[in-house]
Protein backbone atom coordinates (compact mmCIF):
# COMPACT_ATOMS: atom_id res chain seq x y z
CA UNK A 1 0.00 0.00 0.00
CA UNK A 2 1.11 3.41 -0.70
CA UNK A 3 -0.25 6.61 0.51
CA UNK A 4 0.63 10.61 -0.66
CA UNK A 5 -1.45 13.59 -0.01
CA UNK A 6 -1.91 15.30 -3.41
CA UNK A 7 -3.45 18.89 -3.47
CA UNK A 8 -7.01 17.88 -2.56
CA UNK A 9 -7.24 14.30 -1.14
CA UNK A 10 -5.15 11.27 -0.26
CA UNK A 11 -3.96 9.00 -3.38
CA UNK A 12 -4.04 5.63 -1.67
CA UNK A 13 -2.48 2.64 -4.06
CA UNK A 14 -3.42 -0.99 -3.16
CA UNK A 15 -0.78 -3.28 -4.14
CA UNK A 16 -2.37 -6.39 -3.07
CA UNK A 17 -2.56 -8.07 0.14
CA UNK A 18 -3.45 -5.56 2.19
CA UNK A 19 -5.18 -6.72 5.48
CA UNK A 20 -8.19 -4.17 6.63
CA UNK A 21 -6.06 -3.29 10.12
CA UNK A 22 -3.09 -2.44 8.25
CA UNK A 23 -5.44 -0.30 6.17
CA UNK A 24 -7.21 1.15 8.73
CA UNK A 25 -4.23 1.85 11.49
CA UNK A 26 -2.14 3.74 7.97
CA UNK A 27 -5.45 6.27 7.23
CA UNK A 28 -6.03 7.18 10.57
CA UNK A 29 -2.58 8.11 10.92
CA UNK A 30 -3.07 10.91 7.83
CA UNK A 31 -4.69 14.04 7.50
CA UNK A 32 -8.44 13.32 7.55
CA UNK A 33 -8.56 14.45 3.43
CA UNK A 34 -10.83 12.82 0.85
CA UNK A 35 -9.33 9.24 -0.89
CA UNK A 36 -8.50 8.93 -4.15
CA UNK A 37 -8.21 5.08 -4.65
CA UNK A 38 -6.46 2.67 -7.23
CA UNK A 39 -6.71 -0.93 -7.03
CA UNK A 40 -3.62 -2.37 -8.81
CA UNK A 41 -3.55 -5.81 -7.38
CA UNK A 42 -5.55 -8.37 -5.98
CA UNK A 43 -7.18 -7.37 -2.48
CA UNK A 44 -9.61 -9.47 -0.41
CA UNK A 45 -13.31 -8.35 -0.09
CA UNK A 46 -12.79 -7.32 3.59
CA UNK A 47 -10.14 -4.90 2.59
CA UNK A 48 -12.95 -3.45 0.40
CA UNK A 49 -15.10 -3.21 3.53
CA UNK A 50 -13.04 -1.72 5.81
CA UNK A 51 -12.11 0.83 2.43
CA UNK A 52 -16.26 1.70 1.88
CA UNK A 53 -16.44 2.54 5.73
CA UNK A 54 -13.63 4.56 5.96
CA UNK A 55 -14.88 6.32 2.62
CA UNK A 56 -18.59 6.92 4.13
CA UNK A 57 -16.24 9.37 6.78
CA UNK A 58 -13.74 10.83 4.41
CA UNK A 59 -15.47 10.56 1.03
CA UNK A 60 -14.15 8.50 -1.99
CA UNK A 61 -13.04 8.43 -5.78
CA UNK A 62 -11.95 4.94 -7.30
CA UNK A 63 -9.39 5.72 -10.06
CA UNK A 64 -8.57 3.33 -13.00
CA UNK A 65 -5.12 1.96 -12.70
CA UNK A 66 -2.17 3.95 -14.02
CA UNK A 67 -1.38 3.04 -17.63
CA UNK A 68 2.29 1.45 -17.29
CA UNK A 69 4.37 1.42 -20.56
CA UNK A 70 5.85 -1.69 -20.98
CA UNK A 71 7.61 -2.67 -23.57
CA UNK A 72 8.61 -5.64 -23.31
CA UNK A 73 12.10 -5.38 -24.65
CA UNK A 74 14.21 -3.75 -27.72
CA UNK A 75 15.33 -5.41 -30.57
CA UNK A 76 18.53 -3.79 -32.47
CA UNK A 77 18.55 -5.07 -36.19
CA UNK A 78 22.65 -4.47 -37.38
CA UNK A 79 21.77 -4.47 -40.97
CA UNK A 80 20.37 -2.90 -43.71
CA UNK A 81 16.53 -4.17 -44.75
CA UNK A 82 16.34 -5.18 -47.50
CA UNK A 83 12.74 -5.77 -49.76
CA UNK A 84 10.90 -8.49 -48.82
CA UNK A 85 12.56 -8.02 -45.34
CA UNK A 86 10.63 -8.18 -42.26
CA UNK A 87 11.05 -7.06 -38.70
CA UNK A 88 8.14 -7.65 -36.05
CA UNK A 89 8.60 -6.91 -32.44
CA UNK A 90 6.45 -6.31 -29.20
CA UNK A 91 8.84 -3.91 -28.29
CA UNK A 92 10.86 -1.15 -29.73
CA UNK A 93 13.00 -1.61 -32.91
CA UNK A 94 16.36 -0.05 -33.48
CA UNK A 95 17.31 -0.17 -37.15
CA UNK A 96 21.38 0.29 -37.69
CA UNK A 97 21.27 0.43 -41.39
CA UNK A 98 18.35 1.46 -43.81
CA UNK A 99 14.99 0.32 -44.06
CA UNK A 100 14.62 -0.22 -47.96
CA UNK A 101 11.36 0.17 -49.91
CA UNK A 102 9.86 -3.02 -49.87
CA UNK A 103 11.15 -3.79 -46.09
CA UNK A 104 8.77 -3.33 -43.10
CA UNK A 105 9.52 -2.61 -39.36
CA UNK A 106 6.35 -3.35 -37.27
CA UNK A 107 7.15 -2.27 -33.85
CA UNK A 108 4.99 -2.68 -30.46
CA UNK A 109 6.76 0.41 -29.43
CA UNK A 110 9.00 2.96 -31.14
CA UNK A 111 10.85 2.36 -34.46
CA UNK A 112 14.44 4.35 -34.43
CA UNK A 113 16.51 4.27 -37.61
CA UNK A 114 19.73 5.19 -37.74
CA UNK A 115 19.73 5.64 -41.90
CA UNK A 116 17.20 6.06 -43.99
CA UNK A 117 13.43 4.70 -43.71
CA UNK A 118 12.48 4.02 -46.92
CA UNK A 119 9.68 1.16 -46.54
CA UNK A 120 6.76 1.04 -44.10
CA UNK A 121 7.33 1.57 -40.39
CA UNK A 122 4.28 1.06 -38.22
CA UNK A 123 5.60 1.85 -34.33
CA UNK A 124 2.46 1.08 -32.09
CA UNK A 125 1.15 -2.11 -33.86
CA UNK A 126 -0.71 -2.29 -30.41
CA UNK A 127 -2.50 0.48 -29.86
CA UNK A 128 0.24 2.59 -27.98
CA UNK A 129 -0.69 5.93 -29.45
CA UNK A 130 2.23 7.39 -27.63
CA UNK A 131 4.84 5.38 -29.90
CA UNK A 132 7.33 7.49 -32.33
CA UNK A 133 8.95 6.86 -35.93
CA UNK A 134 12.69 8.19 -35.71
CA UNK A 135 14.84 8.26 -38.48
CA UNK A 136 18.03 10.48 -39.93
CA UNK A 137 16.39 10.35 -43.61
CA UNK A 138 12.29 9.90 -43.03
CA UNK A 139 11.72 8.78 -47.12
CA UNK A 140 8.66 6.36 -46.30
CA UNK A 141 5.74 6.79 -48.67
CA UNK A 142 3.58 5.81 -46.01
CA UNK A 143 4.16 5.46 -41.77
CA UNK A 144 1.74 3.97 -39.42
CA UNK A 145 1.93 4.86 -35.10
CA UNK A 146 -0.80 2.70 -33.57
CA UNK A 147 -4.08 3.28 -36.02
CA UNK A 148 -3.19 6.70 -37.75
CA UNK A 149 -1.57 6.65 -40.55
CA UNK A 150 0.45 9.07 -43.27
CA UNK A 151 1.80 9.48 -46.73
CA UNK A 152 3.95 11.67 -47.74
CA UNK A 153 2.85 14.07 -50.11
CA UNK A 154 4.21 13.46 -53.88
CA UNK A 155 7.93 14.76 -54.65
CA UNK A 156 8.43 15.48 -50.96
CA UNK A 157 12.23 14.89 -49.86
CA UNK A 158 13.60 14.75 -46.46
CA UNK A 159 14.73 17.09 -44.36
CA UNK A 160 16.93 15.84 -42.81
CA UNK A 161 16.88 14.10 -39.19
CA UNK A 162 12.52 13.34 -38.18
CA UNK A 163 10.23 12.69 -35.46
CA UNK A 164 6.81 10.93 -36.21
CA UNK A 165 4.07 11.05 -33.50
CA UNK A 166 0.50 11.90 -32.92
CA UNK A 167 -0.78 14.84 -32.25
CA UNK A 168 -4.42 15.18 -31.88
CA UNK A 169 -5.20 12.30 -33.69
CA UNK A 170 -2.80 12.82 -36.69
CA UNK A 171 0.56 12.09 -37.30
CA UNK A 172 3.00 14.91 -37.71
CA UNK A 173 6.77 15.46 -38.76
CA UNK A 174 9.41 17.72 -36.35
CA UNK A 175 12.73 18.04 -37.16
CA UNK A 176 15.06 16.48 -34.38
CA UNK A 177 18.92 16.63 -33.40
CA UNK A 178 19.43 20.10 -34.93
CA UNK A 179 20.29 22.91 -32.95
CA UNK A 180 17.32 25.64 -33.03
CA UNK A 181 18.37 29.30 -34.55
Amino acid sequence: MRIRATLNALAVRLDGGETPEALRKALADVPNLPLEVEVSGSVGIEVLQALAEIGQERGITLRPPRGERLIPYTEVVDHTLRAGNRIESPGTVVVLGDVNAGAEVVAGGDVIVVGKLRGLAHAGATGHEEATIWAMSLEAKQIRIAQHFAQAPAGSTSRGPERARVVEGAIVLEPWGRKKP
